[in-house]
């Protein structure tokens, strides 16, 4: 997924973090560090910063500023666990997450959950796989091809139970008062009674994890925008697992805290690959 926080930065201005490149985490470590203790007072459950503060704080640690200040939230957000300094001040189950707060502003703020992670042990249901075979030959990420797979094989009607259509893709958009954000893709759709739905579907592959970060943002838009005003917003995160499954998730954000609200696994594979034991367990779960 693309960071808001970076776009319009040329190239060769931004600098990502990889484990090739320690000196750089460093002080990108130092940078949140020294900005979290500036603020933080022991008992607060949230407080906000200005993108300026990433700069002056590079300055008062003597570290080097990144070009594009951005890129320190953008690492702390979906790359790097956020230091043990930070960490050592979390309270038992609760966990420290970096939100928008607005233009060139952002919040700490202390969340019940962080990262979204598969269940083990959870039964996965055989689909018969309708991906058009080019598709999978031409995809250019595992994140592309795993949207590709949800859209193709009807995987949000299945879950949630509607008919859904897919709207747009990597929509990049602004939330008043909280900031610049991106939708992996965005779906419509109804039920059989006729009530619509605006579903926000956050998709993450290889050792890249699902965080309530984008649960938060996917659902804040979703619930505030006027064109969907009379939408119900559900929102859903996929996760590619080992053995080709698809782990689907439906959560729900209570302007505080995410939970997840279903889980489900999927496997696609060809039709004669499902047996009638396969469907017989099916109709009893």
């Amino acid at each position: 997924m693309a960071d808001p926080d970076r776009e319009n930065v040329p190239a060769e201005a931004q600098e990502p973090v990889t484990s090739a490149e320690p000196k750089t985490l460093n002080a990108y470590q130092a940078i949140i560090v020294d900005i979290f203790q500036r603020f933080y007072r022991p008992g607060m459950e949230e407080f906000e910063f200005g993108r300026e503060e990433i700069y002056e704080a590079a300055v008062r640690t003597g570290v080097k500023a990144p070009k594009n200040l951005g890129d320190v939230i953008y690492t702390f957000r979906y790359r790097r666990s956020l230091p043990k300094a930070i960490l050592d001040c979390q309270p038992t189950g609760r966990f420290w997450l970096i939100l928008g707060a607005g233009d060139a502003r952002y919040r700490f703020r202390l969340s019940k959950l962080c990262y979204i992670e598969p269940t083990p042990g959870l039964l996965v249901r055989k689909i018969p796989d309708a991906t058009p075979e080019i598709i999978a030959q031409y995809a250019l990420s595992d994140e592309q091809a795993l949207l590709a797979k949800v859209r193709y094989n009807r995987l949000i009607d299945i879950f949630l139970g509607i008919t859904a259509y897919s709207l747009q893709n990597h929509l990049r958009t602004k939330i008043p008062n909280y900031g610049q954000i991106e939708i992996d893709e965005l779906y419509v759709g109804l039920d059989s009674k006729g009530a619509q739905f605006i579903v926000p579907v956050q998709a993450k592959a290889g050792n890249d994890r699902l965080g309530v970060i984008q649960t938060i943002q996917d659902t804040i838009f979703c619930r505030t925008a006027e064109r969907y005003r009379h939408c119900v917003a559900r929102t859903v995160s996929a996760q590619f697992m080992g053995d080709d499954v698809i782990a689907m998730f439906e959560l729900y954000f209570d302007e505080h805290d995410v939970s997840i609200m279903q889980e489900k696994h999927y496997r696609l594979v060809p039709a004669r690959e499902i047996t009638g034991s396969d469907l017989g367990i099916y109709r009893l779960s």
